[in-house]
This record gives structure tokens, sequence and C-alpha cells, in this order.
């Protein structure tokens, strides 16, 4: 007697078992292999598909699985190895994943939303690269930079440093007297010429007189008179050397009157003195 079946299932070549109307595909998987008691590791080991997508497929929890060419080649592999036929399995599910998703079946995979795993580590591994790329030529550049401000900001510096002693040498003192055996010294002003310094010795008899300023050079040398002051403008310190220091009747630097005896040893002076 032939039998029909009362819910329009269709009938099932390998295991006689019809798929119902309203029976989803991973729902039919799940039935034969529990029929079957083949155990879901050793499946997924054999069939070379992680188990975690196996579980997806057999709950028809789609948004769980990648794109749906994926997810067809799952079920006819899965159904082949079962026995089940994978061509009402798939004709199914293009019905079951239009539902669920509101997406069509035979979608690209550039255009679906669901996208495998491994394409968005592979695209985080180009991000990566990219970034310590720009990373490094950043670096290159900071110390291209550094480098040349090194350069620059010691330049000016050994160069000033050259220039230095030349800035330091003192423009030659203004002599009012020029050395000589005999001088007669100039009428005693009331102050030195601007930025000089003024010496005045006054001697009770003739004596011998040197006088250099502070860069050396001789102002006064030799026996000078007693009748008038021995005066000299110049730059400090003055160098002073007197033979007969007690010829001295008094010595002043810029009306600063000076005490010789401190600095007198067997009659004799020799001294530096500066304002």
């Amino acid at each position: 007697m032939e039998m029909n079946s009362n819910n329009g299932a269709t009938p099932n070549s390998s295991t006689g078992l019809p798929l119902g109307s309203g029976q989803k595909p991973g729902e039919r998987l799940r039935q034969v292999r529990l029929a079957q008691k083949r155990d879901l590791g050793e499946i997924a080991k054999t069939l070379n598909i992680p188990e975690r997508h196996l579980l997806a497929l057999e709950a028809d929890d789609y948004k769980l699985l990648p794109e749906p060419a994926f997810v067809r080649g799952y079920l006819r592999s899965y159904a082949r190895l079962l026995g089940v036929d994978g061509n009402a399995l798939v004709a199914r599910f293009a019905e079951t994943y239009t539902h669920d998703t509101g997406l069509p079946s035979q979608q690209n995979l550039e255009n679906s939303p669901l996208k495998p795993l491994a394409r968005i580590h592979n695209r985080d591994k180009r991000q990566y690269w990219v970034l310590l790329r720009w990373l490094l030529i950043l670096l290159v550049v900071v110390g291209v930079v550094y480098g040349l401000y090194l350069v620059v900001a010691k330049w000016p510096k050994s160069t000033q440093t050259d220039e230095q002693p030349t800035e330091l040498v003192a423009p030659p003192p203004v002599v009012t007297s020029t050395p000589a055996p005999a001088v007669t010294a100039l009428p005693i002003q009331n102050a030195a010429p601007m930025g000089q310094d003024r010496l005045i010795i006054q001697l009770s008899r003739d004596a011998e007189v040197t006088i250099k300023d502070s860069m050396g050079k001789t102002l006064i040398s030799g026996k000078q008179a007693g009748t008038q002051p021995v005066q000299v403008d110049g730059s400090s310190p003055f160098g002073i050397t007197l033979p007969d220091a007690t010829a001295v009747s008094s010595l002043s630097l810029n009306n600063e009157t000076v005490d010789v005896k401190p600095y007198t040893v067997n009659g004799r002076a020799e001294f530096r003195l500066s304002r």
C-alpha cells in the first residue's frame, strides 16, 4: 500500500525519513545524527569543520556562521556524511536564511555583513604594519631634524669662542706724557679724562720713578725733578717702582692719598696700585 505524507514533506532518498515543511535544515541534521548515535566532535574532525560551527548549524543560528556560500558547503558535507539528501537541505536553507536574517542567501562575500574571522584578522595585521612603517619614518625624520639642530646650535658657539679674545682686548690708554730720562710734569688738573685714572707723585728731591699701566706699557721711566709733581693718566692698576721711596712726599690716585711706607723695604718700593 502506498503512503503519502500528510504535511507535504519531501522524501529523503538516503534515510527514508521525510523533511517536514516546517523543519529547518540544521534541525533535520541533528535529528539524523542523534538517531545514528554519532558524536558531534568526531563529525567535526572528519569534516574538518569547527565544532562550534556545527553546533550553530544544528541550531540554525546563521548569525554565528560565515557567508551563505560556506553554510551551503557545510550542509552538503554534513548531509553526505549522514546519508541525507543535501539538495533538499540547501533548498530549505535558502528559505530559512532569508526569513531569519532578511538577507538573500545568494549574496556575494564582499556584500555580506557576516565577514569571516580570518579576513578581519588579516585586515588588522595590514593596519598594524602600515602604522609601524609610518612610526619608523617619523622616528627617522625626528632623528635627522635633531642632528641638524645640534650642528646648527654648535656652530655659533664655536665661532663666538674663537672671536672672544679679540673682543676682550682693551683699547690702548691715552698717555699724557712720554718716557724720558727727565720729564717735566704737566700742571695738575682737577680730574682725569673720562674712563682713565690719574696718579700724582710729589717728590721732595730728584728721584728715579717708573710707572706702567694695566697693559704693561711704560708711562714714565727715569729721574724726575722734585720741583713739580709727577702726574700720569692711564688705565689702572698702575705698576709703580720707586728705588728711592723716601724721596716721595705724597702719592695720590684719583685724589685719594696713598701711604707708600707699607710698600717700602730698605728704602725701595715696588707695588701695583688700582682704584
